[in-house]
């Protein structure tokens, strides 16, 4: 019988930026993580598929409420597509349904079709997603061989270039809005050219404002595991995940009179909308909305549990 470790948990605050490496799960990666660093609470903000390589930002403790923000937030990808090659998945774990001898293409064929795929578009989610249909999840039915009719979805394609041609294939960056499928953007985009193709690789590069270089690797995270200070220099505090937002920095009095529920204000230069409070050390304390007099009214406690005594 195998022995179950028991983990002494312990309270943990702050973001990893995990390059995820290929042939791994999302949710392994997260279990992984939060067993090095014995986090008490941790989730991670948008699967990779197990293809897939690169930024997993992975929450820990207060961060975790930031997940549904970040979830929101626009995607950066590089991805490699073949050529005349059609698969069940729509990337190469999948089974080939079709194929054809691939015609030539160069990088202004490539490039030519891209107005066609930029802005609002419609995608049909693949089968091989995690979308679910009657409560059951159209991979589990793919699984079974059943494909189901999809409802199109509206996703933005902000940015798309074309990074290099080859024989057979062509590799693309795309910075894209939430809910976006890489590998139906490549299938399209086949198809503009007259042609299947499917994806043989993709990486996250950003996500919201968490950038590539700050990206952490599995070996760096394993290095670090016995080191408690270099683990906890790994980590992002939760003010850079909002470096989008406003900040108002308060004293005591007004963090106490907010974490009560009570607006407080008006401030100066504060104009109607959201804003994060900071508390005299630049500690995220609350995500808050003000109005039009530059009144501040809390929204939801982001600060960590020892700023509540404190307060």
């Amino acid at each position: 019988m195998k022995r179950q470790i028991r983990y002494k948990w312990r309270p943990v605050d702050g973001i990893l930026l995990l390059d995820k490496p290929t042939g791994m799960t999302s949710n392994a990666a997260l279990q992984k993580a939060r067993q090095i660093y014995l986090a008490e609470k941790a989730g991670h903000t948008g699967s990779l598929d197990p293809l897939a390589t690169g930024m997993l930002p992975i929450c820990f403790g207060q961060a975790t409420k930031l997940s549904g923000l970040m979830l929101e937030a626009d995607k950066r990808y590089r991805a490699t597509v073949r050529l005349g090659i059609k698969t069940s998945s729509g990337d190469s774990q999948g089974e080939v349904v079709a194929s054809q001898v691939p015609s030539q293409i160069d990088s202004d064929a490539v490039s030519a079709v891209i107005p066609q795929l930029l802005g609002e578009i419609q995608q049909i989610p693949p089968m091989y997603s995690a979308v679910k249909r009657e409560g059951t999840h159209l991979y589990e039915l793919a699984r079974q061989g059943i494909e189901v009719e999809r409802a199109p979805r509206k996703v933005t394609i902000r940015e798309l270039r074309v990074l290099s041609v080859f024989e057979h294939g062509f590799e693309f960056e795309v910075l894209c809005s939430k809910g976006t499928y890489v590998r139906t953007l490549a299938e399209d985009w086949a198809g503009l050219l007259g042609q299947f193709g499917h994806l043989t690789a993709l990486r996250r590069l950003e996500t919201g404002p968490f950038r590539a270089e700050n990206m952490v690797t599995a070996s760096e995270l394993d290095d670090a595991r016995n080191d408690p200070g270099a683990l906890s220099a790994l980590l992002k505090p939760l003010l850079v995940a909002l470096s989008g937002f406003r900040t108002l920095k308060v004293d005591r009095t007004d963090a106490i009179r907010l974490r009560r529920g009570f607006e407080c204000g008006p401030y100066s230069g504060i104009t109607e909308g959201p804003v994060v409070v900071l508390d005299h050390d630049d500690i995220v304390l609350f995500m808050a909305e003000a109005d039009s007099n530059g009144r501040v009214a809390p929204k939801r406690w982001l600060g960590p549990e020892s700023a509540v005594s404190e307060c």
